[in-house]
């Protein structure tokens, strides 16, 4: 009886995935990232075994084995057209990566870079959202998260949420801002209470509140700019 040695039956030290989970992708040698995408080998030869046959057959060059086709792969036993297809897939995203021009991160270091970065997101809004840009040392974006979404007048907000993705994206600081559809631009008692909440939620886990911001269509209030940041 034929049988299919997996991913999921090897010993722990030899999962690809697990390893990239617990140690990061860039513990992983180029063998095993291609054996996380064809998934299986052989009878007999692990996926990780066949891959870095494969690889030494292209002299162990990505470029090398980026130009074979389908059908050259397909010649080991273990790679039938759909794992090819894979392999060849991925290899030409890679290759368009590295084509692609950078993306510089946009520099938000002031309330009206703030404002202007999130009109286009929160202009003509009929209800309130209430959005965090997450940034690194420098005031450069790394990420921004919608945290709630409202009625005319009231957002549910989850500091836990703010909190535990500015963990994961390695967040300096943070800006706050939300919505007021009605062109109000004071904040409310209720605004304040929040910002304080979050403002000291923060600074326990060491990560810096810029700045929050009330967003009208005509305008803005930044709590930094009026001096109501705590």
């Amino acid at each position: 009886m034929s049988y299919k040695l997996v991913i999921r039956e090897w010993s722990e030290a030899d999962r690809p995935r697990e390893k990239l989970l617990n140690q990061g992708r860039r513990t992983l040698s180029d063998a095993e990232l291609l054996a996380i995408l064809i998934g299986s080998g052989s009878p007999g030869e692990s996926a990780v075994t066949l891959c870095r046959r494969i690889l030494a057959d292209a002299k162990n060059s990505l470029d090398m084995l980026s130009k074979m086709e389908v059908n050259e792969l397909s010649h080991y036993k273990g790679i039938g057209k759909a794992k090819a297809i894979t392999i060849i897939a991925a290899l030409e995203l890679a290759r368009r990566k590295k084509e692609a021009p950078t993306e510089e991160r946009k520099v938000l270091n002031s309330s009206k870079y703030v404002y202007d970065f999130m009109k286009p997101i929160l202009q003509d809004l009929p209800h309130e959202e209430f959005w965090t840009i997450y940034l690194n040392t420098g005031c450069k974006i790394l990420d921004k998260q919608l945290i709630g979404r409202g009625g005319n007048d009231f957002t549910p907000v989850d500091v836990r949420i703010i909190l535990r993705n500015a963990l994961s994206t390695k967040a300096h600081a943070i800006v706050l801002i939300h919505n007021h559809p009605s062109g109000t631009l004071q904040p409310s008692y209720a605004d304040k209470i929040l910002t304080q909440k979050i403002v000291e939620a923060a600074k326990i886990m060491d990560i810096r509140v810029n700045d929050h911001l009330i967003f009208t269509d005509n305008g803005y209030y930044s709590f930094r700019d009026e001096g109501a940041m705590a």
